[in-house]
């Protein structure tokens, strides 16, 4: 009997393989094409010894809730019968090469996938399961591909969290143990390597946890996870069951637009103005481009025949009006502050007869503008000076010149800015965390809310920055006092 298919599981591999071929072959899709000359910049675990300077393993921490944990009396350390499906997905690089007039020498990436099952061994004994990729050459008429053998091993351990919780931390390593010579050149390399290499965990019957926003008994747990040249994230909307590690920054659920007709393989550039280019190439272009690889061929023929509806959804969709401080969703504030939600301009705020307008901290008194003057621009609001203004923020007054330090995502520091409440922020924000930054303005917002404009003092690009106004913006909450000579 076949098991049921698993959606999140699709979705997981769909996601990994918009990863996984990222910069595979970039616009204009020509192996000549400079753009086309370094390839596969995510996730490849080299040879060891190899000389190169990408890792040659990579790994992943994640904490599950397994069945059996709690719920057998005077068994609470035994995880049961729960296991965890490893799939390590990723390409093995062959070497083209053809004897014809238009003979193109390219490199082509083939998807493997390995895929083991490890069971959750109470004990902290570390599995060890090694998988072999076979190499070879195929021959077609003048075209030949090589492929490398590929050697590995995933390593899998499991350990009991402290607490009531019946919850485990997991380690799954990936190492690539596949020979190369010392001083090798980088294509060498890569057709030894795991190039892109990602890793899906599936446990049945069990559930993970969030390690972006994990619940309050687990937070401890998820920040002592090291992952070491991969993130993992939840996959399939409402599911907890399947998490993919990805070598690249990803929220929990991704997914893949539905408007994307297919991969395009440079991610960097918009879908519709990639369609719009390739159609621009000329008929000598466009044959190169079919020349070097069967995707890039695909992707120039569907820019031949996409039918306008298509073009039309390229263009742009709406995901969703709102978030917060939209209509009806409460907006966060410090603690005891009630901030009314957002209003539509010129919409009055019902307020009880003698209660004052909120206005945050620090904030001017809205007023309305003088006719034929720019509500938008400061410069015609003597109220509002970033230069001079200041704003309350935890440990005293922010103005231009403060030092203080960043922890992005902070809504409500309370009285324990040690244990936060966070909330969902920029994945990129885990690298500003505890960094000292110098104000350089404060400025105010049309609904009265207050944001920083910082720079980063161990950036060597500040000053940079700071002439060109190039600043990255915390609100108040954000942000603490640094003291006298305070760094990372």
């Amino acid at each position: 009997m076949t098991a049921p298919r698993n959606p999140a599981l699709d979705v997981a591999r769909q996601v990994a393989d918009a990863v996984l071929l990222e910069g595979y072959v970039l616009y204009p899709y020509r192996a000549s094409a400079q753009k086309n000359q370094v390839r596969w910049q995510f996730g490849v675990l080299a040879p060891p010894g190899a000389g190169s300077s990408e890792p040659s393993d990579a790994q992943t921490e994640c904490l599950i809730e397994a069945p059996g944990n709690a719920e057998a009396p005077g068994n609470a350390d035994a995880p049961g019968d729960a296991v965890a499906e490893v799939t390590v997905r990723f390409l093995q690089v062959q070497a083209r090469t053809d004897d014809g007039a238009d003979a193109v020498a390219w490199d082509e990436g083939v998807v493997r996938e390995v895929t083991v099952t490890a069971h959750l061994d109470p004990s902290g004994a570390q599995q060890r399961i090694p998988f072999q990729i076979d190499g070879g050459e195929d021959t077609d008429g003048t075209t030949t591909r090589r492929r490398q053998a590929l050697s590995g091993v995933v390593l899998v351990r499991a350990e009991r969290v402290e607490g009531p919780y019946g919850a485990w931390k997991v380690r799954v390593r990936v190492e690539n143990q596949t020979q190369c010579q010392a001083g090798a050149s980088r294509s060498d390399m890569l057709r030894r390597s795991l190039v892109s290499a990602h890793t899906l965990l599936h446990v049945p019957g069990g559930e993970f946890i969030s390690l972006l926003e994990p619940p309050e008994w687990a937070a401890a747990a998820a920040a002592s996870c090291d992952n070491q040249h991969t993130f993992p994230v939840l996959v399939g909307e409402g599911r907890r069951d399947v998490m993919l590690s990805s070598p690249i920054i990803l929220y929990d659920y991704p997914e893949v637009a539905a408007e994307s007709p297919a991969d395009l393989h440079d991610s960097t550039e918009i879908d519709e103005l990639l369609m719009l280019r390739t159609m621009a190439l000329t008929d000598d272009e466009k044959a190169e481009a079919r020349a070097t690889d069967q995707r890039s061929a695909d992707i120039i023929d569907r820019a031949d025949h996409l039918p306008p509806e298509m073009m039309e959804r390229l263009h742009g969709a709406i995901r969703y009006l709102g978030g917060p401080g939209t209509a009806g969703q409460p907006r966060q504030g410090f603690p005891g502050q009630d901030v009314p939600e957002f209003r539509e301009p010129g919409v009055p705020e019902f307020r009880e007869p003698g209660v004052p307008e909120f206005r945050e901290p620090g904030a001017p008194e809205f007023r309305e503008p003088d006719a034929g003057v720019p509500w938008w621009d400061p410069g015609a609001d003597s109220s509002v000076s970033p230069e001079t203004d200041s704003v309350p923020v935890p440990g005293g007054l922010a103005s231009k010149g403060t030092k203080v330090r960043l922890h992005p995502g902070r809504a409500d520091p309370g009285d324990a800015p040690q244990t936060p409440v966070m909330r969902r922020t920029d994945a990129q924000d885990m690298f500003a965390e505890g960094r000292i930054a110098t104000v350089q303005a404060v400025f105010h917002d049309v609904d009265g809310s207050s944001h920083l404009a910082v720079t980063l003092d161990d950036d060597p690009a500040a000053e940079l920055h700071q002439w060109f106004g190039r600043y990255q913006y915390f609100s108040p909450a954000e942000v603490e006092i640094a003291g006298e000579g305070s760094a990372r």
